[in-house]
């Protein structure tokens, strides 16, 4: 027996978990356990009992807290799908910005993808507008181009208008040009240029006696246009897209609105 009992001694020695700074992982000190009882004594007799309201509100609180929880750790299917075709959105948006800046794959082509885009800008047009309108001699072209210029003004106002609520960002850190910022065109969406040569496109479609070939370079015009603001990282694919669409309604808008000969001349008038 006493041989068992210093062989046991020699392995409660040998023993890691049994040195001084290990006793509270195998068991807790008396003197803390002495120090949280007193504590807890002195809290409760400190605090008054809780009234049935509070112990009420506290119910209702746990109830509440795994749903929120659940809430948080399971989003609903619109809001999954939402946030993938978003990223899906940057992801491509990203890759077709080859030439986002001069370090791009695209950097040397550049400048021309930019001379594109502003083709499609609005002081280009709205000045182009005036010229001809005043050389005009014409009614039916003087109609044409007051129409014109009235579509001009209803897109910059309605994109302006639109980019200022939606304060979306491009998918590069691309600052605006000072014509963009004559034409209040600063935000992404909607993107101006694409809803401009849309409406204008469509507009010269309907009220112009074109050729068929002219007819396709004039929509392969609207959608190059379009696509140049996503090469030079000035807008997302979505952006482009939802211009089209804008300016296909503002044109039927401006079809809707459409001044008379007779109005147009009488504005002329007091031009």
């Amino acid at each position: 027996m006493p041989a068992n009992q210093s062989r046991s001694r020699a392995r409660d020695r040998n023993n890691v978990l049994n040195r001084a700074e290990f006793l509270s992982l195998n068991q807790p000190m008396k003197g803390s356990q002495e120090a949280r009882s007193s504590s807890k004594k002195q809290s409760s007799q400190s605090s008054p009992a809780p009234t049935h309201n509070e112990g009420a509100k506290e119910r209702r609180q746990s109830q509440q807290l795994p749903e929120e929880d659940c809430m948080q750790l399971n989003p609903s299917f619109k809001g999954i799908a939402f946030n993938s075709l978003l990223a899906i959105d940057i992801c491509m948006s990203k890759r077709l910005g080859v030439c986002a800046n001069s370090a791009s794959s695209w950097g040397s082509a550049r400048s021309m993808v930019k001379l594109i885009g502003i083709t499609g800008h609005g002081v280009p047009w709205i000045g182009g507008t005036l010229i001809c309108l005043v050389k005009s001699s014409t009614l039916a072209g003087q109609e044409v181009l007051m129409n014109l210029l009235l579509a001009l003004l209803i897109d910059i106002m309605i994109v302006a208008g639109l980019q200022k609520l939606a304060k979306r960002r491009g998918p590069y850190d691309v600052h605006p040009s000072l014509l963009d910022y004559l034409t209040m065109d600063i935000y992404a969406f909607p993107a101006g240029h694409a809803s401009r040569a849309a409406m204008v496109s469509k507009f010269f479609l309907n009220h112009l006696v074109l050729a068929i070939p002219l007819r396709i370079l004039l929509v392969l015009w609207a959608f190059c246009v379009g696509l140049s603001r996503i090469m030079i990282g000035r807008h997302h694919i979505t952006d482009v897209l939802s211009g089209f669409v804008f300016g296909y309604l503002q044109f039927r808008l401006v079809e809707l609105l459409w001044m008379s000969s007779n109005t147009c001349q009488m504005l002329i008038s007091i031009w």
